[in-house]
């Protein structure tokens, strides 16, 4: 039997893991070595959109397995050509490039966008605007265009050429702007930095904005994307069509995977050395994702997402309501964040850790947000099993 003790013997110290070890996942549960059944609520940090061990999922893996795991960049291969086609069909993208992860498709975006205005522009125009408590990603280019400085701290210098300013102000990003901004880097919704939904009006003037100054628009959809939303990718709840968008977390529902899609004009700067990536695209991958996409992306399953959502933010209203926990409830699909009250200030990880001992997962957005991702698929009669024990969870943090 695995243990904490052991993760902390050999394991590198960033991550502070539960005491519980899980030993297996079906569907919306998940299995402890201790025989301890949890419902998940947190869904992997929006990465498990189909819950665990899928058999459409495993059936894809297991096939693949047996046929070809990889064969570098130097051949294709029909998953990742198979996924590409499928992703560009049911987004505004023509072109894809994929990698391993969301800080990579993050960093593929940040760099395309200065290459792209390089080639077209002159080298002047690399200016990258984002935006205050924003995430993008751990690599030193993601982690400087975020905007959390406690993620920066003992790393620098970070590359310079880049902005910060308030998150949904026009204001503040119009006066920001001039024709050496390369791009705009966007979360639909801020999900590390609080759980934070963009604003129409905001949108629509990073747009504008964007077109004004020949900048480019990056959604930043690692977590937003693949259903999250109730739509395959945020940006088409939003009305608003990006020039990139970066996708990951969902796409693989747990095998990893990262995208970034674009238009072909833009791609074309992209040339054979400017950029790679050694296991990207590998058949196994690919192959996983594009399962999961193809069931995702049917309009009942989507159309499901959105009613759940409804549901679900009725029901955490309500448990805001009963308990006095919740100042704010914010959303995006199936994708919660509930502010605390000043009752339970900062005590949302004391409530994740109350959550486990009722038997359900919960994730934070800081110290002040209780977030959860629960699979897309998850069926209603388990989403209302879990809020239950949520609330258990706060009654037990109010009354410690």
């Amino acid at each position: 039997m695995s243990t904490r003790a052991q993760f902390d013997q050999h394991m590198v110290p960033n991550y502070a893991p539960f005491a519980q070890v899980p030993e297996r996942g079906e569907g919306p549960y998940i299995y402890t070595e201790d025989g301890e059944q949890l419902i998940d609520l947190a869904g992997g940090i929006a990465v498990s959109a189909l819950g665990h061990c899928h058999p459409v999922l495993v059936n894809a893996l297991t096939e693949q397995a047996q046929k070809l795991w990889h064969v570098s960049n130097l051949m294709t291969n029909k998953p990742a050509t198979d996924l590409a086609a499928v992703l560009c069909a049911e987004t505004f993208a023509e072109r894809v490039f994929f990698c391993n992860s969301g800080a990579e498709a993050n960093e593929a975006a940040l760099k395309l966008a200065r290459r792209y205005a390089y080639e077209v522009y002159g080298a002047q125009k690399n200016r990258i605007v984002a935006f205050d408590n924003g995430f993008h990603g751990r690599t030193l280019f993601t982690v400087s265009v975020g905007g959390q400085p406690k993620y920066q701290e003992g790393f620098g210098p970070c590359p310079g050429g880049i902005t910060h300013v308030p998150y949904n102000d026009v204001a503040a990003l119009d006066a920001t702007m001039d024709d050496n901004v390369c791009a705009i880097m966007i979360e639909p919704l801020q999900g590390e930095g609080g759980m934070m939904p963009a604003t129409a009006e905001f949108v629509a003037a990073a747009r504008r904005l964007a077109d004004q100054h020949n900048a480019l628009l990056i959604f930043d959809e690692v977590q937003s994307g693949v259903g999250r939303s109730g739509y395959l990718y945020g940006y088409q709840a939003l009305g608003i069509t990006p020039d990139i968008v970066s996708s990951a977390k969902a796409l693989g529902c747990g095998f990893p995977i990262g995208a970034m899609l674009t238009t072909a004009e833009i791609a074309r700067v992209l040339t054979p050395g400017t950029h790679g990536t050694t296991s990207g695209g590998n058949p196994l991958g690919c192959a996983v994702a594009l399962a999961a996409i193809n069931l995702i992306r049917q309009p009942d399953f989507l159309q499901t997402v959105r009613d759940n959502s409804d549901w679900m933010r009725d029901e955490l209203i309500a448990m805001g309501a009963r308990t006095g926990a919740f100042s704010d409830v914010r959303h995006m699909g199936l994708w919660f964040g509930c502010e605390l009250s000043p009752v339970l200030k900062d005590r949302a990880g004391d409530i994740m850790k109350h959550g486990l001992a009722q038997g359900v997962m919960l994730l934070v957005a800081g110290a002040n947000v209780v977030r959860l991702a629960p699979a897309l698929n998850t069926p209603r009669d388990v989403l209302a099993r879990g809020l239950e024990k949520m609330e258990a969870a706060i009654t037990d943090t109010l009354g410690g």
